[in-house]
């Protein structure tokens, strides 16, 4: 039982009519330390009791058995609990020391599968800084999952099909050099795209051209399919690259192609149901039902669209994977896209559509700007990694000329700076990407939550790394209570990360955790001779292992030394 568990049973053992859910409930975490560590305000038994909430507390506090704590006290119509510190520290520290790998997790999934479709570039296009939102978040989201209990399964649904397929096919056939393409596959191909799109304003008929093509590619035609493949694995090898470099991989590649096969059942489906009505020679599924636009499902020549392979697609993960829940880390700006989809699912009759939940993200901006790939105004992610694992290399000379893995810390810092940036921020939030901002080593920076951590094993090893065994883990000093707070707060707000789907409530603990550590390691002395002297140091050796923990769930390393 937990503080807060052993808080909510002391409540309702004064008052038994009371729900433990909704004590819990209302418990709440005061800000301001004078007023305990949890309060429960009463405002909500007014009306069941008829009374004052400040009598309320005033009656039902002496009530409480009051030996858990170190002080219950009536403060207006709040009745704040203060813990005992020595106690609860010792229990948080022999915790998180016993296990540290296992720490905060729990098994609120029950095993249960989740399919996850993040990242998802689009072929023969560079991975620029607009992929890195979809990429970080959904692996994010994936590691903090599989943390509570879930199996995720992490899906790259490539962009690997449509009309800019064909569009760029028209586009090589124009002005393509196959030796060009051979030497700089994923540039020059974005070049002839930028160009047909630039052009195509003045000579409609490239329009045409890359329907044309498409409607090739969709019918098996030998060149479209060569040229197809080909640009397909050119991208896949620069995508590994970067992939490799974020540290994030993937149970399935299976993109918009892949589902080729597999519309004419759905096509069937939505004729066996009498869904499909045909407006202006093209195939729709009216929503006005949902207060949503038709849904559009077959173009009058006969292409297929984004919906009709997300369809197709919904249908083979749930038959495949069996979901509990599948998430689409998607731009906020397709909410209106997933709405339709649910929609037309519901319509089918497929009564899980309410499993499938978008997970949607604000845009990024670089610099204040925002970037376009058909403009050809796009920052590439592989650029930016290495230009912050550059500025981070500088800062560690700096910081410490001496360090022998220099160059792997940098890669480390580099990367990590970049993820933490974006998993800081609540994902509905537009960001904008600074890099000198992102790799500084103070301020709310994952480079500054890194060196925290790196601190913490370097009084650790200058202690000698310590055993803790049989030891008095117990520190009741004010300051280490905000740090030993802080930590057995970890497991909570990994659910609630997990619940909401949203990695920045651990970038947010991890910087608050860096921060009151860094205070503590300011105000107290840990490698002094002292009666709590092996607390301090378990204290030290347990923000080491959730730092780690939390940047890990975020995908970010945690280097030893820095």
């Amino acid at each position: 039982m937990n503080e807060k568990e052993q808080i909510v049973a002391a409540i309702q053992k004064a008052m038994p009519d009371l729900d433990q859910k909704v004590i819990m409930s209302r418990l709440e975490r005061p800000k301001d330390n004078k007023n305990g560590d949890y309060a429960l305000p009463t405002f909500f038994l007014a009306k069941q009791l008829h009374q004052a909430p400040q009598k309320i507390a005033t009656d039902l506090a002496p009530k409480i058995d009051q030996s858990a704590f170190d002080q219950v006290v009536v403060a207006g119509p709040y009745i704040n609990f203060f813990l005992k510190k020595g106690q609860v520290g010792a229990g948080v520290l022999e915790a998180i020391l016993a296990d540290p790998a296992h720490y905060g997790s729990s098994k609120l999934g029950n095993g249960a599968q989740v399919t996850i479709d993040l990242s998802s570039p689009n072929i023969a296009k560079p991975m620029g800084m607009g992929h890195l939102r979809s990429t970080v978040i959904g692996n994010a989201i994936a590691n903090i999952l599989a943390k509570v209990g879930y199996q995720p399964v992490r899906i790259n649904h490539l962009g690997d099909w449509g009309t800019q397929f064909g569009k760029l096919m028209a586009a090589y056939e124009m002005w393509g050099d196959e030796q060009a393409v051979k030497a700089d596959p994923i540039n020059t191909l974005q070049k002839y795209y930028v160009r047909i799109n630039t052009e195509a304003d003045s000579h409609p008929e490239y329009n045409d051209a890359g329907r044309e093509w498409f409607k090739k590619l969709e019918s098996g035609d030998a060149e479209a399919t060569r040229l197809w493949k080909w640009f397909r694995r050119e991208s896949l090898k620069r995508f590994m690259k970067i992939y490799k470099m974020l540290g994030v991989d993937f149970d399935s590649y299976n993109g918009e192609a892949f589902y080729n096969d597999k519309m004419d059942e759905i096509l069937q489906l939505l004729e066996d149901k009498n869904l499909l009505q045909e407006s202006r020679g093209a195939d729709i599924v009216d929503l006005s039902a949902y207060k949503l636009n038709p849904a559009l499902i077959r173009k009058s020549d006969g292409a297929t669209l984004y919906i009709t392979r997300d369809l197709a697609a919904a249908l083979f993960r749930k038959r495949m994977y069996g979901f509990k829940q599948s998430l689409y880390v998607v731009g906020a700006e397709q909410t209106n896209h997933f709405a339709q989809l649910k929609a037309v699912l519901n319509e089918m009759g497929f009564t899980w559509n309410k499993q499938i939940h978008h997970v949607p993200f604000g845009l990024m901006s670089l610099n204040g700007k925002k970037m376009s790939t058909r403009k050809g105004n796009i920052v590439q992610l592989e650029d930016v990694l290495n230009d912050s694992i550059k500025l981070a290399r500088q800062q560690i000379a700096e910081k410490n000329p001496d360090l022998a893995n220099a160059d792997e810390v940098a890669q480390q810092v580099g990367v990590g700076a970049v993820i933490f940036h974006d998993l800081k921020n609540e994902r509905t939030n537009a960001i904008d990407f600074k890099l000198e901002d992102v790799v500084k080593f103070e301020g709310e920076t994952g480079p500054y939550v890194q060196y925290a951590r790196a601190r913490a094993e370097s009084i650790l090893r200058k202690a000698g790394k310590p055993d803790f065994a049989g030891q008095d883990l117990s520190l009741d000093d004010a300051e280490a209570w905000p740090v030993i707070k802080q930590l057995g707060q970890y497991g909570e707000t990994i659910e609630r990360a997990a619940k909401e789907y949203d990695p920045s409530l651990i970038g947010k603990y991890a910087l608050t955790l860096a921060k009151l550590f860094n205070q503590y390691y300011a105000h107290v002395r840990i490698l002094d001779d002292h009666p709590q002297k092996m607390a301090r140091l378990a204290l030290v050796q347990a923000v080491s292992d959730v730092l780690k923990s939390a940047l890990q769930l975020l995908g970010v390393k945690a280097p030893d030394e820095m």
